[in-house]
């Protein structure tokens, strides 16, 4: 598999990894990172699943859009919703695990439509793309 770049973005991580500043190299986003409180932290700042939870919601409503043009599947609406919800846990192996959940609203959009919209927009969605057999991904069309 060879990718033709067409956009590349450069990041940066300092101070402990989840405690401590990240943001983009040029300069349009720095934020604070806190370990959630579920996870012993203050939970004052944000962290890396919430972070990966907001690109990949972005970036998943996209690959639907992108699907319903390209494909000819019909519209994903103006008011179309993707919510993520990312976990994070220890794996029965070794190290840490992380589990996503994909709650997609497409309103007027039929019930058979919409599921074909998300079947294509997992085929198409570098973030699923990415973790594919390597994270379980839930999907629910509300």
């Amino acid at each position: 598999m060879t990718i033709d770049v067409k956009y590349s973005t450069d990041a940066y991580a300092t101070g402990g990894g989840r405690n401590g500043l990240a943001g983009l190299t040029s300069g349009m986003l720095t934020v604070t990172l806190t370990s959630p409180k579920d996870l012993g932290g203050s939970g004052a700042g944000l962290n890396p699943e919430q972070l990966f939870a907001t690109g990949y919601a972005a970036c998943f409503l996209g690959a639907m859009h992108f699907a319903a043009n390209s494909e000819k599947l019909g519209t994903v609406p103006e008011d179309a919703r993707v919510d993520a919800k990312v976990g994070i846990g220890p794996r029965s192996d070794i190290g840490f695990g992380l589990t996503v959940e994909l709650t997609v609203t497409l309103p007027g959009v039929d019930r058979c439509v919409g599921e074909k919209i998300i079947e294509r927009g997992h085929v198409i969605c570098p973030y699923s793309h990415a973790i594919k057999g390597n994270v379980e991904v839930k999907t629910v069309l509300v």
